[in-house]
């Protein structure tokens, strides 16, 4: 059965670039996938989320790790998709020193994902994506539901998702691969309606 937001020809890159502003689309295995562009609410909680990575891995200034590469909405190219976008993806810095300069498309599969999840795009993200990830090895998948106020917390391990925690509301967290920090949940919920997107 198709995916209701699927194309059945071949997709290539001149089919994300004729669609409307309004629309995301992102190609997999040679299938375009389209939904609505998100609502402010979830850009905002996609950017807290992105922010409170970066702060702490700022190419190392004021004494902080240098370890990771976060970047929000990165395109990735592979060779079994011309582009695909998660919502904010980081690279361990000893596979990707520097940001590509775009329009580059970056060609590595990211260390860790975080996709946060609307009712637009929920199934997508948690079966056709979720299964993309498990096979080009993405090791770590974090997913952000703003409506639950959860955080689900996964790693690849001998060719499946292993959870290794979920957590919620006010939960300050050492989360996989981020041990390192300390990520109070609360933060990310202040500026957050529930999503209506």
């Amino acid at each position: 059965m198709d995916h209701p937001f699927t194309t059945r020809k071949p997709a290539t890159y001149a089919d994300l670039a004729a669609l409307p502003p309004n629309v995301k689309g992102e190609i997999l295995d040679g299938v375009l996938y389209t939904q609505p562009r998100p609502m402010l609410d979830h850009s905002d909680l996609q950017s807290e989320i992105h922010g409170e990575l970066w702060a702490h891995y700022d190419r190392g200034r004021r004494g902080r790790p240098n370890r990771w590469l976060i970047i929000q909405e990165p395109g990735i190219q592979l060779p079994r998709s011309p582009e695909f976008s998660p919502d904010v993806a980081g690279w361990l810095r000893s596979r990707l020193p520097e940001r590509p300069i775009r329009p580059e498309p970056i060609g590595i599969v990211p260390d860790w994902i975080c996709e946060v999840l609307s009712p637009s795009n929920r199934k997508y993200d948690t079966h056709t994506k979720r299964r993309f990830y498990l096979e080009i090895g993405v090791p770590y998948l974090w997913y952000v539901d703003p409506v639950e106020r959860t955080l689900l917390v996964t790693r690849l391990y001998e060719g499946r998702w292993l959870e290794l925690g979920s957590y919620s509301d006010g939960d300050v967290v050492r989360a996989e691969p981020f041990e390192e920090i300390e990520i109070d949940l609360s933060i990310w919920w202040e500026c957050m309606p529930l999503l209506g997107d």
